[in-house]
């Protein structure tokens, strides 16, 4: 989503509409991969229907461009980073994380905000997602990617989390994501933004949900397409022939894609997408 598919406002480009409802007559189910939260994606999209603002501001297609009523129908959703799979509103798989690993980063974190590190932390559920910290700077961040958010009291003894989402204010490669690395105790911790490190299941991951979703569907690598642009979306290749790395992405990226579109800033997806639509 950012920094592949989202325009420099942060909103879904206009030109995606069109193609959305091509796809969804050719039997093509095109899949939002993200660390966002489902029930985030699905506004996103599901405002196409209607053509109205979604509770992060972007909006669906414009008079000239209107999807018409089940903008979603026959898409996916790889939702927090791969530790949630639905499609057509039905959950096909989500990984919940040992509530005793959860307890001991929550430890960690309080450790590293005691030291001075500026952060906040997301517990993930499969509806709806919970913070402790409360200050408006925190949860700006937060809320856009995270349009179901409680603010609880106490973040322990929540039993069904699939993602912990550290917020760093500074840079989170440089402290916090290496302290929570050296804990993985085998768990996934991925720096997903510079601001950002995701914590979950080991396989719990964008490419994993990929692979499980070509299974439901019956699709091969050599039937799927990927775009990307940071570490996160990397092991998503390993299960695609069609492997597009943005301009804008990361060296690893740019260096493992069997191609490269034009930058996000550039509506590289939609001009690919397009491209492939007509060729293939």
């Amino acid at each position: 989503m950012d920094g592949t598919l989202l325009d420099g406002r942060g909103e879904i480009p206009q030109g995606l509409w069109p193609l959305l409802e091509t796809m969804r007559h050719r039997g093509i189910a095109f899949t939002p991969a993200s660390g966002r939260q489902y029930a985030t994606l699905e506004s996103m999209f599901g405002s196409a229907a209607t053509g109205t603002d979604t509770a992060d501001g972007t909006s669906g297609p414009d008079s000239d461009h209107d999807a018409g009523t089940g903008s979603t129908d026959g898409m996916a959703f790889i939702a927090e980073n791969g530790a949630q799979l639905m499609r057509n509103g039905v959950l096909l798989a989500a990984s919940v994380i040992d509530p005793d690993y959860v307890t001991a980063t929550l430890d960690r974190l309080d450790e590293l905000v005691a030291e001075g590190q500026n952060i906040g932390v997301v517990l993930s559920g499969t509806t709806v997602a919970r913070v402790r910290r409360h200050d408006d700077a925190f949860l700006a961040e937060v809320r856009k990617y995270y349009h179901q958010l409680e603010v609880v009291d106490d973040l322990s003894g929540i039993g069904d989390v699939i993602k912990m989402a550290v917020y760093d204010f500074g840079d989170a490669s440089t402290v916090v994501h290496p302290r929570l690395h050296e804990a993985a105790q085998g768990h996934s911790v991925v720096l997903s933004a510079r601001h950002w490190v995701d914590v979950s299941n080991a396989r719990a991951t964008k490419g994993h949900a990929l692979a499980q979703l070509q299974q439901a569907l019956g699709v091969t690598p050599a039937q799927t397409a990927v775009f990307g642009d940071y570490l996160n979306d990397l092991d998503m290749f390993d299960h695609a022939q069609l492997s597009f790395a943005m301009a804008n992405a990361h060296p690893d990226l740019l260096a493992r894609a069997r191609f490269t579109a034009p930058s996000n800033l550039e509506g590289g997806v939609i001009t690919t997408l397009s491209h492939l639509l007509v060729n293939h």
